[in-house]
C-alpha cells in the first residue's frame, strides 16, 4: 500500500488576510477546541504561538509545565505559516510540518492548512492509533484538522460586528 503523506483542508473566514492570520496566530487558544483529542496532554493547557520565525508551537499548564508542539519555521503575517508538528507520542526526531496559506478571496480570505511528512513515521507508530499509513490515516489526521477549522471559521464568524 502507498504511504499517504499529508492531508489538507480549506475553510473561508469572511475577514482580510492579516486579520484571519492574526486570528489563528494570536487568540489560538480561544478557537482551539478543548479536551484531550485535540490537545498535547489530558491536561488542557493554553496554546499559543510565539509570533515569529524561530518561535514555538507550545501549549503551557497550570503547572507551569509545558509542551512545545513545533518550532515556527516561517512567520509571513497575512500570507504564509509554516511549522513544525510533533506530538507527544513523537521521539526526538519525528517530525511533521504544517503549512497554512492565508490567500484573498471575494469579501474575506480561503485559508488552506496542509499537514504533511507523515511518511516519514513507520506505520505502527503510535500516532497512527492503529490505523497505518494509508489513506484512511491522511483521512483521520485531514478530518482532525477539519474539526479544528471549523472551530477557527466559528470563531472569526461569531468575532464580526
Amino acid at each position: 500500500m502507498k504511504r499517504a503523506d499529508r492531508a489538507r483542508v480549506t475553510t473561508f473566514v469572511a475577514v482580510a488576510p492579516r486579520d484571519a492570520f492574526a486570528v489563528f496566530t494570536e487568540e489560538t487558544d480561544l478557537w482551539w477546541r478543548k479536551g484531550p483529542r485535540f490537545r498535547f496532554s489530558s491536561e488542557t493547557g493554553v496554546i499559543r504561538f510565539e509570533g515569529k520565525e524561530g518561535g514555538r508551537l507550545v501549549e503551557k499548564f497550570a503547572n507551569g509545565a509545558e509542551f512545545v508542539a513545533g518550532k515556527i519555521l516561517v512567520w509571513e503575517p497575512g500570507h504564509r505559516l509554516v511549522f513544525e508538528w510533533r506530538s507527544r507520542t513523537f521521539a526526538p526526531n519525528d517530525r511533521t510540518e504544517v503549512e497554512i496559506l492565508f490567500e484573498p478571496m471575494n469579501e474575506g480570505t480561503q485559508v488552506t492548512l496542509e499537514h504533511r511528512g507523515w511518511a516519514s513515521l513507520p506505520d505502527d507508530h503510535p500516532v497512527r492509533h492503529g490505523v497505518g499509513s494509508g489513506q484512511a490515516f491522511t483521512d483521520m489526521i485531514g478530518l482532525w484538522w477539519g474539526d479544528l477549522a471549523t472551530s477557527y471559521r466559528a470563531f472569526v464568524g461569531a468575532r464580526r460586528p
